[in-house]
């Protein structure tokens, strides 16, 4: 089965044009290049020689860290990002494109929903997380205690869940249940029944821990960094 194209995001940045000035050796055959008698202009000042007046382009380095940061996370996140430089396609209304509609700062990165993030300082790694969405590479799951004496018993049920390794957070409730935990496991190693194992082991081993009920999510989908 042929792989599923990567979900693709426009990146807009507007470069800055600039001419060279650096000098170049003559090209072979060139007139005054260099032969002994010539009484030609000096090499780094001649046009054909050097190169000069040929444009380059360059993006600020705000602009350029923004890029890179985009495309690695995409890489990492399985999506593919377009660099598209406003300044080397002409004016701005040639893209005849609705997501740069009333754009003042570049860079701009539009999701394939139209979502869009524009300036270089809103460039985080939380910011463009959000924007590519992607299944979770480790295996979670959501446990809701009982703890026995209630509050009483917090701060030590606390320091003991907070020993393990697989519990990454833990949030105290009123209500049926006292408490709800989230836990992490290597996707690689853990299925639902080792998760439920180690539920059942470790946490309802726990003195304090009366009774316990696991959720475990066939697939997650994150906008958080990963």
């Amino acid at each position: 089965m042929p792989e599923s194209p990567k979900p693709t995001l426009d990146l807009y940045v507007q470069s800055r044009k600039a001419i060279t000035t650096f000098y170049r050796p003559p090209r072979p055959g060139a007139e005054g290049g260099g032969a002994a008698g010539t009484s030609g202009t000096s090499p780094s000042l001649d046009a054909e020689s050097s190169g000069a007046g040929e444009e380059a382009y360059f993006l600020s380095d705000d602009q350029a860290r923004a890029v890179a940061m985009a495309e690695e996370l995409a890489s990492h996140r399985g999506y593919a990002i377009d660099v598209k430089d406003v300044t080397r396609a002409g004016r701005l209304e040639r893209l005849v494109t609705e997501h740069l509609r009333n754009v003042t700062t570049f860079p701009v990165l539009v999701a394939p929903d139209g979502a869009r993030l524009e300036g270089a300082s809103n460039f985080t790694e939380e910011r463009l997380c959000e924007l590519m969405p992607t299944e979770m590479r480790h295996q979670r799951a959501f446990t809701y205690l009982k703890i026995r004496g209630g509050s009483s018993n917090f701060d030590e049920i606390r320091k003991r869940l907070l020993g393990f390794t697989e519990v990454r957070e833990i949030h105290f409730l009123t209500g049926d249940w006292d408490a709800f935990v989230v836990l992490e496991f290597n996707l690689a190693v853990a299925s639902k029944r080792q998760v439920l194992d180690f539920v059942t082991q470790r946490i309802r081993g726990l003195d304090a821990v009366t009774d316990t009920s696991t959720l475990v999510p066939e697939i997650s989908v994150t906008k958080f960094p990963i």
